[in-house]
């Protein structure tokens, strides 16, 4: 490793204060452009919640893109998993990318990128601090963003 990119290894983060995020349930991140990638064990994940065999989970609500499985999308882009007025149906069974948003590490490559997803994300800036350890898991897919607060459309908090 160069001299230089120990330095910027061994600098805090720049969220190292922590950051403010809540789930809203408002869904902008289940609709629009984009893939969620799923591996074998969410899918066993999800199809277990959904009480299906997995084949049959994935005749249904799975495709290969470049050679990777992503879920199904509704004609306007929407999650296959999204209804309006209910939000998530596999909450509790989501994949892992849903679990870590809006912690990726494209949000969290730095403050303008963080700004650019809270403009499409109402959630971030409100709620309580996700310290930087926190943030670190999730957005190394080690972990899941709180549920939400009771009311918002989440499950509650034991799931």
């Amino acid at each position: 490793m160069s001299r230089r990119a120990a330095e910027e290894r061994a600098r805090p983060p720049w969220f190292a204060a922590g950051l403010r995020f809540r789930c809203t349930a408002c869904g902008d991140c289940c609709r629009g452009e984009g893939y969620v990638w799923v591996g074998r064990r969410e899918a066993e994940r999800l199809a277990e919640h959904l009480d299906l065999e997995r084949d049959e989970f994935g005749r249904r609500y799975l495709r290969r893109v470049q050679g990777r499985l992503s879920l199904t999308e509704k004609a306007g882009g929407e999650c296959v998993f999204w209804r309006e007025g209910a939000g998530c149906t596999v909450y509790e069974a989501r994949p892992d990318q849903c679990r870590t948003f809006p912690f990726w590490r494209s949000s969290l490559a730095s403050p303008e990128s963080w700004s650019e997803t809270a403009r499409r994300c109402e959630g971030i800036g409100e709620g309580r601090v996700y310290e930087e350890r926190e943030i670190v898991r999730l957005r190394d897919r080690r972990g899941a963003t709180d549920p939400g607060e009771p009311g918002a459309g989440a499950p509650p908090a034991d799931s």
